[in-house]
Formats: structure tokens, sequence, C-alpha cells
């Protein structure tokens, strides 16, 4: 085989690849652009048949009823209270428990990665309903650190820090031994402000995480005040009181635009820096 041969096989296997990608990247689309087009249909097209993405009549209104009946701002206020200050803290509480796995020396410190790992295992509702019975005790229910503590600690966060400062050189920790700074020292002056990548993966897998949990919130909010995007996006049902399915059908479609809309941001704009995170995170098991 000559090598010009052997370069337009490559370019032929590339262009598959690349092309079979796309076909799988469309479909993948498809329902979040469906849903939309949906979302700006007048009521009458909602349900028509056929999958068409466009309409020949775009309209605002069911985004406009959307803010009218329900307390959507106030639903994404919480929304962005909960999610925001969960995923700052549980960066930087994954920060410190990766870098103290991977940097520091303990016994037990493999068997207690492993038990972090395990606990991925374990299912959320077997966890939840005793949450519930501890924080309506001691009557945080409906409240933002009922929403905000559990999801601190997220298991994800650390492994993505420990992987990486697995690989963090030893030269710079001793550069500042030398110096006399301490462990703490060393972490927040050094360690943590070279780990940039990995600090922006674990905040956008975090943030989306914290930003569409739903069981929690639903559970621990009694009051409507209370709710997250999620929870009050799930009461709009097909039917609402006197209006049409098809008008619930539009309003539903809105709000869950609405809803996505902050992830799709925040990964767009970081997904630079999260893929390189995400690799960084990967070199060393």
């Amino acid at each position: 085989m000559t090598p010009a041969t052997a370069r337009s096989l490559r370019r032929g296997g590339t262009t598959v690849i690349w092309a079979a990608g796309l076909i799988v990247a469309l479909f993948w689309a498809f329902p979040f652009l469906w849903m939309v087009s949906t979302s700006f249909k007048p009521a009458a097209e909602s349900l028509l048949g056929g999958l068409s993405l466009f309409s020949s009549h775009p309209t605002l209104e069911h985004y406009a009823a959307v803010f009218q009946r329900y307390p959507m701002i106030r639903w994404a206020l919480n929304s962005f209270l909960v999610a925001g200050t969960a995923t700052v803290l549980g960066v930087l509480s994954s920060a410190l428990a990766g870098y103290a796995l991977a940097r520091m020396r303990f016994p037990g410190r493999t068997v207690l990665f492993a038990l972090f790992i395990a606990s991925l295992m374990v299912p959320i509702e077997v966890t939840v309903i005793p949450m519930l019975i501890g924080f309506i005790r001691v009557g945080w229910a409906s409240t933002y650190q009922a929403l905000i503590l559990p999801s601190i600690a997220q298991v994800v966060g650390v492994y993505i820090f420990r992987q990486f400062f697995l690989s963090f050189p030893g030269e710079l920790e001793d550069a500042a031994r030398m110096d006399g700074a301490s462990r703490w020292r060393t972490f927040w002056s050094i360690a943590l402000p070279i780990a940039r990548a990995p600090t922006i993966a674990a905040t956008v897998i975090l943030f989306n995480l914290n930003w569409n949990n739903f069981l929690w919130p639903l559970l621990v909010t009694f009051d409507e005040t209370m709710k997250t995007m999620p929870v009050g996006v799930a009461a709009f049902a097909p039917t609402i009181g006197s209006h049409t399915q098809l008008e619930g059908y539009g309003n539903g479609m809105a709000a869950v635009t609405l809803l996505s809309l902050p992830s799709l941001f925040l990964f767009f704009f970081l997904q630079r820096y999260f893929m390189a995170g995400l690799q960084t995170g990967g070199i060393k098991g």
C-alpha cells in the first residue's frame, strides 16, 4: 500500500466517523429543538400531526402565560441561589478533599477513597427519607439551608480534583515548605490557583446537578414560594384550569425551555475548559 493510498483511507475513515457523529448529534438535538419550537407555536399548532420545527405564526403567548400564572421569577431566584451556593461550596469542599486524598499521607487513605467511589452506587432513595426526617425534626423544612446543605458533598467533584492533584508537581510543595508555608497555605496559594481546569469542570458538573435536582427539593419544600424551578415546572399539567389542553402543553414546553437555558449557557461558555478539566482529571488513577 502506497503512502498516498494510506492517507486516502485515513481521510475516508475520518469522514465516515464525522458523518456518523453528525447524524447521532442531530438525533440527540432534535427533541430539544422541537421543544423550543413548540414553545413558540400557537396553541392550535401545538399538537398537529408531524414533527415540524417551524411555525407559520410564532408567538410568545406561552412564555407570557408562564410568568403570569406562576411565580416563575421566584422559582428561578430560588434555583439560582440554591444551585450557585451549593456549587461554590461543593467545589471548595471537593478541592479540599481531593487535595488531601492525593497529596497527604495518612492511614486508610486508599480505603477512604474507595468508600467515596462506592457511595456512588447507593441510590438517593435510600438516604433521602432519613435526611428528610432529620431536617423536619430540626425545623429546617422549606428553608434554603435544607435545599443547599445535602448538595454540598459531591463525590464526582472529589474524584476530579483527586485525579488532578495526583499529577501535581511535588517540587512546588517542597519549595513552599522550604519557604515556611504550611499545608493550608500551600493549598490556597499554590495548588488551588493551578487547578483552574478541574475547578471549571467541577463547577459545570455540580451546577448542572444542583440546578436540575428534583427529588430532594420536591420532598423538602412545602411552601410554594420555596420551590425551585424543576419542582415548579413539574406542576405544569396538560390541562390548566379552564384553559385547553393545547394551551397547557405549549406552556409546559416554554417552562422547560426556560429551565434548560442556564445549564446550556454555562456549558457553551466554559466547554473548552470543561473538556480540559476532564482530560487532566484522568491522567492518573
